[in-house]
């Protein structure tokens, strides 16, 4: 029996003949009211993050001006023509992705990893992310969130550029992830 197995049976031993208890799914899930691009971007730039809000013919000239000189992984799927990805992830420059959804209430990107997004490491390793966020894909709330997306796929949850702090409350940022997200959301 493993380790796993063994714990398992305990627990099963531990309940048998318990009675079954209802348990309350009556989670906070009020919703924002207002714009919610306007919203999300004020809570993304409470975050310290660097927030664009420009027209959306207007993003993809924008992005090649921000990429130009740049060693940027450019994941499939993410449609920007003209620009080879920087084929190494280790000396990138940044990465440029979609995402899934972004929250307004929480000022939280999602990436399901899907088409556009690149792969968990393209988004954590570099120093710098780009993030390109759609009007539709802003939801306003955590559960409106978790019903667009699909509990199989990878989830990363991006609240700001990465950041810890130690135990005076000195912030070190880029430690578990890039250290700059820019956010352009596309209206």
């Amino acid at each position: 029996m493993s380790a796993r197995e063994e714990i398992l049976a305990r627990i099963a031993k531990a309940v048998a003949g318990a009675e079954d208890v209802e348990i309350p799914r009556d989670y906070r899930t009020e919703a924002a009211t207002g714009d919610l691009v306007e919203l999300f971007a004020e809570r993304v730039d409470d975050y310290r993050a660097v927030v664009h809000v420009l027209p959306a013919a207007e993003v993809p000239g924008w992005i090649e001006k921000r990429l130009a000189g740049r060693r940027m992984i450019v994941p499939d799927g993410f449609g920007l023509a003209g620009h080879e990805s920087w084929p190494d992830l280790h000396t990138a420059d940044g990465v440029v992705t979609g995402c899934a959804v972004g929250i307004a209430l929480t000022g939280t990107i999602v990436l399901d990893h899907g088409p556009g997004q690149g792969t968990r490491a393209q988004t954590l390793v570099p120093d710098y992310h780009l993030c390109v966020v759609r009007a539709d894909q802003i939801v306003s709330s955590v559960p409106e969130a978790v019903a667009r997306l699909d509990p199989a796929r990878p989830l990363t949850w991006i609240s700001g550029p990465s950041a810890t702090s130690d135990i005076e409350l000195n912030r070190v940022e880029g430690v578990h992830g890039p250290r700059t997200l820019e956010v352009v959301i596309s209206t």
